[in-house]
């Protein structure tokens, strides 16, 4: 289908300020809107009130309105255009996350789009009202003859009592049209219980909850879903919570593409999502649709959906290289998917599904330094302030490269100045002996403790996950305190039990080339190794290691980000490193020396590199995103070519097209001097 031609001027509505579970990834999906559809000749009007994103700069937009976000100023800003002659045709609310969905919603409810004369694109009224109304939402996925928790919406407490009755505790309460399960959250107790639904129905722009019975423990999944107005659907990615249900997803550690689901019910999943989006009726756009599964006895449920772009929207897009945000806008002014070329490879189109053929994994990034008095239990209530995300060829490899992108002085999983096991390895007097929040000594942690670390969602019980292997625990029994799947816990059950394997070296110079090369190839950083072997993490025990790591000839090569697998090669310069082992080439002059395929590109052009701010966090945000696309823009503008370094999936400056080469890498002293290299 050609685009729509009857469609002037179009208005996008942002997000607003930065808030909890609603960050910086709409400023990435707004500026892709505002450069796909003027590239498509549309007059674009944007309405935010953020000043430190990239879309509030004049260039991105025809015009820009920096006000706030309420049907009120949104209605004047539509009697604005049209009295200075440029009527505003539709309205697309689909990228600004809740904030824009919401204030979309309002005003279609009052009538106000009608009265104007402006339509709404991406989403109409009646699918958000389909998948965000709890209820409504339910209706429609038993009438596909698909699952979800026992549950009720309710409107006031009484009945929320009644439901408490029926369903039991510990019951999970989730609010309608929040964002990151705001109001929301899991009541063990009746005091709870009427705590968050009382908080819940306060959160809600149409005071509803949804009380389902509690599916804690199973396995969590998330599938990011394609439809246009042909009903082509594609699935872009599969994401898989590390963390079971009862985090949110954006609290949980995830990977991509879903570890351990078997081919049969990744299928299913696909079929169902599917099923879900054309039921729902997302015509133009992209959803999330989430998933939990028993891992006892298989059986899925479908446990919600977004009709939007969302935060797990632009980590699908920077893991895959499938621009999501960007493909949403053209699909919701008339295009289809099998007439959008893909950019990464330029031979394919939108309609090929993204096949990667690396590990990626998020991790959350919390501040809770920053308020002591805060709960630092982990629920269905997104916390969160930021995240990182990594690229390997393994999940352990991924996820050591994730650690250290955290920017929160741990190097890995473990064998780091952090990591009490090391410490009381060496006997450090001050360490063994002091107390650990007054409940007993630092190591060997006790039983009681390190069994409540374990069963308690926080920020750190990935390390005490490994504390618990290094005291002998079996996988069993950290499974049943967690709920972590096997699996994952045998990829860090594989990295413990290689901590021996290097720590039988005394010395750096003892450690042979193929157990370097195999510790970088599980993803362990030069601090890591400069801290078990010369006792410290300085610059120069860090060169140390690099200087003899390099004297060996293990050294990182870089692979591109093509969405394919490289099935087509890629036209756009995005790059992971990784360790190969080196294989020999037999060329016509015999044997050749030893050789990794190494996929970068490089150019005569003199280079700017632009180091990033990495995850979001409290005191450093999206303003340094700004500042960094903006120097990326002005070192093209002086002739240079400019390479990106950063962790961050949220941001513009890891988009594909933002600058001349892309380093999705940690900040590191260790990664950015081997990208200079």
């Amino acid at each position: 289908m050609p685009k729509r031609d009857d469609i002037h001027t179009i208005l996008i509505i942002g997000s607003g300020p930065i808030v909890i579970g609603q960050g910086c990834e709409f400023d990435y999906s707004g500026t892709q809107a505002c450069k796909a559809l003027r590239e498509e000749g549309y007059r674009v009007v944007l309405v935010n009130s953020n000043p430190a994103t990239i879309m509030t700069d004049p260039e991105f937009a025809d015009r820009t309105y920096i006000e706030p976000i309420t049907p009120e100023a949104v209605e004047r800003i539509i009697l604005r255009e049209k009295k200075l002659g440029n009527p505003i045709d539709v309205l697309l609310p689909t990228l600004g996350g809740q904030t824009a969905l919401n204030c979309a919603s309002q005003m279609f409810d009052a009538g106000t789009l009608e009265k104007l004369g402006v339509e709404m694109i991406g989403a109409t009224r009646q699918v958000i009202h389909r998948a965000e109304d709890r209820q409504e939402f339910r209706t429609i996925v038993e009438e596909l003859g698909l699952a979800q928790p026992l549950a009720k919406t309710v409107n006031s407490m009484d009945q929320a009592w009644d439901f408490l009755e029926v369903c039991g505790l510990p019951a999970i309460v989730r609010p309608a049209f929040t964002l990151g399960g705001s109001g929301g959250g899991i009541a063990y107790n009746r005091e709870e219980f009427e705590q968050i639904v009382r908080r819940g129905l306060d959160a809600s722009m149409i005071n509803q909850v949804l009380i389902d019975q509690s599916v804690l423990g199973w396995k969590e999944y998330e599938l990011e879903v394609m439809r246009d107005g042909q009903d082509n659907v594609v699935i872009v990615c599969a994401i898989e919570n590390f963390d079971a249900m009862g985090v949110h997803t954006g609290d949980s550690i995830t990977v991509a593409p879903a570890q351990t689901l078997s081919d049969r019910e990744y299928q299913r999943m696909r079929d169902a999502a599917q099923a879900i989006i054309r039921a729902v009726g997302v015509e133009t756009g992209g959803s999330n649709i989430q998933f939990a599964i028993n891992p006892d006895d298989g059986d899925m449920v479908v446990v919600e959906m977004n009709p939007r772009v969302s935060r797990s929207s632009a980590l699908a897009s920077k893991a895959t290289g499938f621009p999501i945000a960007k493909i949403a806008a053209k699909l919701a002014v008339g295009y289809t998917l099998d007439e959008l070329p893909n950019d990464i490879t330029g031979k394919t189109v939108a309609c090929f599904e993204p096949t990667i053929d690396y590990v990626v994994t998020k991790l959350p990034r919390w501040t809770f330094e920053k308020f002591p008095e805060a709960d630092e239990t982990l629920t269905t209530q997104m916390k969160s302030v930021g995240e990182a995300m990594s690229i390997g060829r393994t999940f352990r490899e991924s996820l050591q490269k994730g650690i250290r992108s955290m920017e929160v002085k741990r190097f890995g999983f473990g064998l780091d100045r952090n990591d009490k096991w090391l410490r009381a390895q060496r006997e450090e007097p001050a360490v063994v002996a002091a107390t650990d929040e007054g409940d007993g000594p630092v190591w060997p942690i006790p039983e009681q403790k390190l069994m409540r670390k374990l069963s308690v969602p926080s920020q750190g019980r990935l390390y005490y996950i490994r504390y618990a292997m290094k005291m002998g625990w079996d996988l069993q029994r950290i499974h049943d305190l967690t709920n972590v799947d096997p699996w994952f816990l045998d990829q860090l059950k594989h990295l413990v039990d290689f901590e021996d394997v290097l720590a039988s070296y005394e010395r750096l110079e003892d450690v042979p080339a193929d157990v370097l090369r195999q510790a970088k190839q599980l993803g362990y950083s030069d601090p890591q190794l400069a801290n078990l072997y010369l006792g410290n993490i300085t610059t120069e025990t860090i060169l140390a290691v690099r200087a003899y790591r390099k004297k060996l000839g293990v050294e990182p090569v870089y692979k591109l980000v093509d969405t394919c697998a490289a099935e087509f090669e890629a036209e756009t310069p995005y790059y992971y490193s990784t360790y190969e082992t080196p294989y020999a080439v037999v060329g016509d002059e015999g044997d050749q020396p030893p050789h990794c395929d190494d996929e970068v590109r490089i150019t005569e052009r003199k280079k700017i590199v632009i180091l990033g701010g990495g995850p979001n966090r409290i005191g450093q945000g999206i303003e340094f995103d700004y500042c960094c696309v903006q120097a990326a823009f002005a070192a093209e503008e002086l002739g240079f070519e400019s390479v990106m370094v950063n962790s961050n999936p949220e941001t513009v400056s890891t988009d594909y097209d933002t600058s001349d080469l892309l380093f999705f890498e940690p900040l590191t002293l260790e990664d950015v001097l081997n990208i200079c290299e």
